[in-house]
C-alpha cells in the first residue's frame, strides 16, 4: 500500500523550512509532494534546492485548499493520499498506525490522527482534536474540542474509532473513495471543504477513523487567523453550504434555525465589539443566498442518511447545559 504526503503551499516558504524537516525524518515509506498554488515568493525554489527528493506540483493558480488538491491530486498515483498542513509537525512512526488500519479495515476510507496544538504540546489543536463530529443543524464539534473549549490531552481519547469527519489539517483517504466522491467541492475554497466531503462520504456508507495512537503536532491558523473575519465569513458560510448539501430531513426548518443561531452569535460579536465578525457573518449569509439554487441542486444529486453521530443541538447543550467537554455529552 503506497502512501502520498502532499503538502498544499500557497508562499509559505517559512513554514516549509520549519516543518518539511520533520516529515521528511519521519516518512521514510512515504512518497512526499509540495502542491504550490501558484507562490510568488521562493517556496519552489527552495524546495527544490534544499528537499530535491521532494516532487513539486505545480498548479496553475491560487484555488484555495479545495481546488488547489483536486487539481494537485490528478498527479498523484499512490494509494493512500495524506493531506497535510504545511504548519504541521509530525512524529516518529505516526504512518504506521494509520497505515495498519487501512490494511485491516477495507470499509475505512478516511482517517484522522490525534492532532495536537504545536504550541501547548499536551493540548488538543482546535482544528480537529482526536476527531470531529456534528450537530442537527451542521455546526461541527470535536472530541478534545467543543466550540472554544480544549481540553488537555490525558490518553482519554487514545482509542481507534469512528468519528464523522476529519481534519483537513492532516486528512488521510484512499484514492478510489477521493475519486469516488469526486473529491472537495470548490466552491467552498477554504475552510470545511473538508467537513462536507465526509458528510458526503458518511452518506455513501463510507467510514471515517480516528486512530489515536499516530500524534502531529498543528500550530493552526497560519494561512488565515482565526481572528481574522474572513475565517469568520468562510466557516458560517461554508458550515451553511455543507448543510443544504447534505443533511437529511426538513432542509428548510434547518436552514431557518440555523440562520437565527448565526444571527444571536452576530449579535454576541456585536456586543464584543467584533463589528467585522458581525458583518462578515451577515456577508456569509447574502453569499449563501445567493448559491442556494446551486445547493439545492447538488443536494438532489445527493444520498443522505437519517442518523446523526449527535441529534441535538451542541449549542444548547454547551451554552445552556454548560456541557463544555465532549466526554459530558
Amino acid at each position: 500500500m503506497k502512501i502520498a504526503v502532499v503538502i498544499l503551499n500557497w508562499n509559505g516558504k517559512e513554514l516549509l523550512e520549519q516543518f518539511l524537516p520533520s516529515v521528511m525524518a519521519h516518512s521514510p515509506n512515504a512518497t512526499i509532494y509540495v502542491a504550490d498554488n501558484a507562490s510568488t515568493d521562493n517556496s519552489v525554489y527552495f524546495v527544490k534546492e534544499h528537499f530535491p527528493s521532494i516532487k513539486i506540483i505545480k498548479n496553475k493558480e491560487n484555488g484555495g485548499y479545495a481546488k488547489g488538491y483536486n487539481d494537485a491530486l490528478k498527479q498523484v498515483e499512490e494509494d493512500i493520499y495524506c493531506l497535510l498542513n504545511s504548519d504541521v509537525e509530525v512524529t516518529e512512526n505516526w504512518l504506521t498506525p494509520i497505515i495498519e488500519t487501512f490494511k485491516n479495515n477495507p470499509e475505512t476510507a478516511i482517517v484522522q490522527p490525534k492532532i495536537l496544538d504545536y504550541k501547548n504540546k499536551n493540548y488538543f489543536e482546535y482544528a480537529g482534536a482526536a476527531g470531529g463530529y456534528i450537530d442537527k443543524f451542521g455546526y461541527p464539534f470535536c472530541r478534545g474540542r467543543i466550540f472554544n473549549t480544549i481540553e488537555e490531552d490525558l490518553g482519554q481519547y487514545n482509542n481507534t474509532t469512528n468519528i464523522f469527519w476529519a481534519s483537513g489539517a492532516c486528512f488521510f483517504i484512499r484514492k478510489d473513495a477521493f475519486n469516488a466522491l469526486r473529491g472537495f467541492d470548490e466552491s467552498f475554497f477554504a475552510h470545511m471543504e473538508e467537513i462536507d466531503l465526509c458528510w458526503r462520504a458518511f452518506n455513501q456508507n463510507y467510514k471515517t477513523t480516528f486512530v489515536g495512537a499516530s500524534s502531529v503536532y498543528h500550530v493552526g491558523g497560519a494561512t488565515l487567523k482565526n481572528t481574522n473575519p474572513k475565517k469568520t465569513y468562510l466557516n458560517f458560510r461554508n458550515s451553511l453550504f455543507a448543510l443544504v448539501k447534505n443533511a437529511n430531513g426538513n432542509i428548510f426548518f434547518l436552514v431557518l434555525m440555523r440562520l437565527i443561531l448565526d444571527g444571536i452569535a452576530g449579535v454576541k460579536f456585536l456586543i464584543e465589539f467584533k463589528i467585522e465578525h458581525t458583518i462578515a457573518i451577515i456577508k456569509a449569509h447574502f453569499s449563501f443566498y445567493s448559491k442556494l439554487p446551486k445547493l439545492l441542486e447538488k443536494r438532489a444529486s445527493f444520498s443522505k442518511k437519517k442518523n446523526y453521530y449527535y441529534k441535538t443541538s451542541i449549542i444548547w447543550d454547551y451554552f445552556m447545559r454548560k456541557h463544555k467537554n465532549f466526554n459530558c455529552l
